[in-house]
C-alpha cells in the first residue's frame, strides 16, 4: 500500500510502498477513507515530540473494515469505523476505574517503537504512529482502537470526530464538566478550539469568548457558538488577551481552554480566570517545556488541569456526537477547509502551519 512516511524531523514526508502484516488475534484491517491533518501530527513532524523513525503519521481517521483477526467479536468486514488513539484494554486499573483514555496496558496501547505491524524495503521496521498510522491506504489496528458507526454517516464528517472534535467538545463536557450558564474563554480557533467553542454552546454556557490572531477564524468561531471575540496580536486592537477577557467579564471567566499548546497561552488561560475558576490545557505544549504560574493565584482556588483527547469514552461519545450532528447541534461542516490527495500532504501541512485552514482531509480512492 501507499503511505506518507516521515524519515526525519523537519523534512518533507515521502510517499512510499509499505507492507502490513495480516490481522492477528484481536486485530482489524481497515481500508482508509479519509484522514485529517492535525497540529498534533505537526508537533512530531517538527521534532517537538520524540518518536522512533521512519514512521507513518496520522491519527484522525475513518474507514471501512476489510478483514478481522481471530477473537474479534465487535467488528466484521464492511463495518464503517472511526479510529481513535485512545485504544484501551478494558482490564487495567485505569480502564476498570472508568478512565479508558488513560489505559496503561502497553500490550494494547503500545508505546512508540513497540509495534511491528508495518514494514518496508522487504522487511525493515516501519514504525506505527499512536497505534494507528492513518496517512496510508490501509491500517492494521487493535479492535479497541475502533468504534463502529452508522453507515449512513458520511465518512468525511465522521473523520473529524476521531480527534479534533472529540478532543475539543470532550474537554468541555468530560474534563471540565462545564455547567449550564457558565462563562468560558477559548484560546485558539483551530479545529480543536472551534470544537471546544461548540462544546461550550452545547453545554449551555452563557458567555463564550473566542481568542485568535486571525480575523477569519473568529468569524468561524461565531458560527460555532462564540458570543464574543478577541483579536489578539499585531492585527488586533487587544494586545493583552487576559485584560480583554477580564474586562468583558468584569473579573475573569469561570472556565478557560487553551487549544494551541504554547507556554504563553497556557499561562494566559490561567491568568484570565476569576477566583474559583478552572483552566484546561488541551493543546500539546512542546515536550520538556515548563509552564510558570503565580503561586498566589492558587490561594483563590484557581485550578489548572490537562485533558487527554477530551477524557473520552470514544465508543460512547463518538456515536452520540454524530447524532448531535444529524440534529444540527454539532457543527462539523464548517470545519472542512479542503480535501486533498496523499501526494499533496506536504503542501497541506505548510498551509496548516500558516494557520489559515481548519481541517484538510486526505481523500483516499
Amino acid at each position: 500500500m501507499k503511505a506518507a512516511v516521515l524519515h526525519e524531523a523537519n523534512q518533507p514526508l515521502t510517499i512510499e510502498e509499505v507492507t502490513l502484516q495480516k490481522p492477528k488475534a484481536r486485530e482489524v484491517l481497515v481500508r482508509t477513507a479519509y484522514a485529517g491533518l492535525c497540529h498534533s501530527d505537526l508537533h512530531f513532524i517538527e521534532g517537538l515530540y520524540p518518536h522512533p523513525m521512519p514512521l507513518v503519521p496520522g491519527h484522525e481517521v475513518a474507514g471501512v473494515v476489510e478483514a478481522v483477526g481471530s477473537d474479534v467479536t465487535y467488528l466484521q468486514p464492511g463495518d464503517h469505523v472511526i479510529g481513535c488513539l485512545s485504544v484501551f484494554c478494558g482490564a487495567c486499573q485505569q480502564c476498570t476505574a472508568g478512565r479508558t483514555v488513560l489505559c496503561e496496558n502497553t500490550e494494547v496501547k503500545m508505546t512508540p517503537g513497540m509495534s511491528r505491524r508495518l514494514s518496508w524495503k522487504g522487511g525493515e521496521v516501519m514504525h506505527q504512529f499512536l497505534n494507528l498510522s492513518a496517512f496510508a491506504e490501509q491500517m492494521l489496528v487493535h479492535e479497541n482502537a475502533l468504534v463502529k458507526i452508522d453507515p449512513e454517516i458520511p465518512l468525511d464528517r465522521a473523520t473529524l470526530v476521531g480527534c479534533g472534535v472529540i478532543t475539543g467538545v470532550g474537554a468541555v463536557i468530560n474534563t471540565a464538566r462545564v455547567p449550564a450558564g457558565s462563562t468560558v474563554a477559548v484560546i485558539g480557533c483551530g479545529g480543536v478550539g472551534l470544537s471546544a467553542i461548540n462544546g461550550a454552546a452545547l453545554a449551555g454556557s452563557s458567555r463564550i469568548i473566542a481568542l485568535d490572531t486571525l480575523a477569519e477564524k473568529l468569524e468561524l468561531a461565531k458560527e460555532m457558538g462564540a458570543t464574543d471575540t478577541v483579536l489578539v496580536g499585531p492585527g488586533g486592537s487587544n494586545t493583552d488577551p487576559v485584560q480583554a477577557v477580564r474586562e468583558l467579564t468584569q473579573g475573569g471567566v469561570e472556565y478557560a481552554f487553551e487549544a494551541l499548546g504554547l507556554k504563553q497561552t497556557a499561562e494566559q488561560s490561567f491568568a484570565m480566570l476569576r477566583p474559583g475558576g478552572t483552566a484546561t490545557i488541551i493543546g500539546m505544549v512542546p515536550f520538556g517545556q515548563k509552564i510558570e504560574l503565580h503561586g498566589f493565584d492558587f490561594l483563590r482556588e484557581r485550578k489548572i488541569q490537562g485533558s487527554s483527547m477530551g477524557s473520552n469514552h470514544f465508543r460512547t461519545d463518538m456515536p452520540r456526537l454524530l447524532t448531535l450532528w444529524k440534529q444540527g447541534r454539532l457543527k462539523l461542516d464548517h470545519l472542512i477547509s479542503s480535501k486533498i490527495t496523499l501526494a499533496e500532504i506536504n503542501e497541506a501541512f505548510a498551509r496548516l502551519k500558516g494557520g489559515h485552514v481548519v481541517r484538510q482531509l486526505i481523500e483516499f480512492a
